[in-house]
């Protein structure tokens, strides 16, 4: 028996194994509540990266792709920044927070590189089978929220009787208040917020549109997308977040201009009319239960608000005392608790985490990470222009992908001015796709 004959098939094994892993981490990035108390919270997404990490490491072969060598120069950068605010720390508390942050940094970023240097290296069935994998473990999320949602309205908690046995641990819907003796329920689904739910689905629901736009009618996988995308803009709207109504918005004006033609055609208006016969019908059958819910969430005088807005003033007392590094990564909870006596509370923003926690230094070293990844986004439109007009099929779906990952990214960023996501696994999966976009459909041209 030859070297060959023996080695091929462990190869092969081994390429299975980490395809696995990077698809199941990718389903998997938005289920937040599925996780366990090991060493602190060990969440799927943990143990499914760990897993990838390994397979990468016994397939990797060659050296890194040009943009994951640049993403590793960041992440570099991003850890001598945050090793430096570690001499900003004062308490034991401080110290258990940074830590950890830092190891939620390192996997994040390990991630986004082995994650971008694996969808080039696969090429670009695979990279579709991916955003296909991550769209569908959004989808499973949102169905997943309206059951609750519809179990809760029954008087059952969902939750405890499908997770609770899994993970050993309690969650439940959201309840915001009620109205006249009748709970208002809102839908935080496999993630631990409603508003996170919200935000979350502004990537598929912006990345994806533009896409399903320029499909021909009557592939099956434009009415596929077209369900799909009706049930994730159906569970936004019933998580009742401001936020991720601020980004989608955000990320339609991106569109607005690109795809402003399409705005009259069937195939948008089609999904968006049933949708709003279904919308009408529920709030007609309970005008008085919705009309009271939607004007407390329109409100800009409630506490809720008025705590959104009130974190942004920590930034010029901390800015004083810690200009450069900040407090120290994840140390916001910890000085909040210390001016305010309130525990578990966290900034309602990622940029005033950012600032705080980071200083300027990391602020601006973070700005100038996401300015790389719509410069490489942007050359993505560019290689799909250049591909239509080559008469590339894939010109058809590469620039739209493009805008529509410009536009989702845009809309992200502006949800978390008033919350914060942009520390979590889906973001870094978002990235890894849009960083690998344009080298991967480049490769061959």
């Amino acid at each position: 028996m030859s070297v060959a004959s023996v080695a091929l098939p462990r190869v092969i094994s081994r390429t299975r194994a980490a395809d696995f892993f990077l698809l199941a981490t990718f389903f998997s990035v938005t289920f937040e509540k599925v996780h366990w108390n090991v060493a602190g919270a060990l969440g799927i997404a943990d143990v499914l990266t760990v897993l990838f990490l390994a397979a990468f490491v016994l397939t990797s072969r060659g050296p890194l792709p040009r943009t994951a060598a640049i993403v590793l120069g960041f992440f570099a950068a991003f850890l001598i920044i945050y090793l430096l605010g570690y001499f900003n720390l004062q308490t034991k508390q401080g110290l258990d927070q940074f830590t950890k942050g830092m190891v939620k940094l390192v996997l994040h970023f390990l991630f986004l590189i082995a994650g971008v240097t694996y969808l080039v290296r696969r090429g670009r069935r695979f990279y579709w089978r991916t955003i296909g994998w991550f769209t569908a473990g959004l989808v499973a999320n949102c169905l997943y929220g309206i059951l609750q949602l519809l179990a809760a309205r029954a008087g059952h908690n969902l939750d405890r009787t499908v997770l609770s046995p899994l993970t050993g641990g309690a969650s439940s819907i959201n309840i915001y208040g009620s109205v006249n003796g009748a709970s208002v329920y809102r839908p935080n689904a496999l993630t631990g917020d409603p508003n996170h739910l919200g935000v979350m689905l502004v990537v598929p629901l912006l990345a994806l549109t533009p896409l399903y736009l320029r499909m021909q009618r009557g592939q099956r996988l434009k009415w596929q997308l077209g369900i799909a995308l009706a049930v994730m803009l159906l569970t936004l709207l019933a998580t009742l977040s401001r936020s991720g109504a601020l980004g989608l918005i955000a990320g339609l004006l991106v569109l607005a201009i690109p795809y402003r033609r399409f705005v009259w055609s069937r195939a948008l208006l089609a999904p968006l009319g049933a949708l709003a016969v279904l919308l009408a019908y529920v709030l007609y059958s309970r005008w008085h239960f919705f009309s009271v819910v939607l004007r407390s969430r329109i409100q800009t005088g409630s506490s809720s608000t008025s705590a959104h807005f009130a974190v942004y003033d920590f930034i010029p007392k901390v800015l004083h005392s810690h200009p450069l590094l900040g407090l120290g990564l994840n140390n916001f909870s910890v000085y909040y608790e210390f001016v305010t006596g309130k525990t578990n509370w966290g900034p309602h923003s990622f940029f005033v985490a950012l600032i705080v926690e980071t200083g300027l230094v990391g602020a601006l070293l973070f700005f100038v990470f996401l300015r790389y990844v719509f410069l490489r986004l942007r050359a993505a439109r560019v290689l799909g222009r250049v591909l239509d007009a080559a008469g590339d099929p894939n010109g058809r779906r590469v620039r739209p992908l493009a805008w529509g990952f410009t536009a989702a990214l845009a809309g992200t960023i502006a949800s978390n001015f008033f919350y914060l996501t942009m520390q979590f696994y889906y973001f870094y999966g978002f990235v890894a796709l849009a960083l690998a976009l344009p080298v991967v459909f480049a490769r061959r041209r």
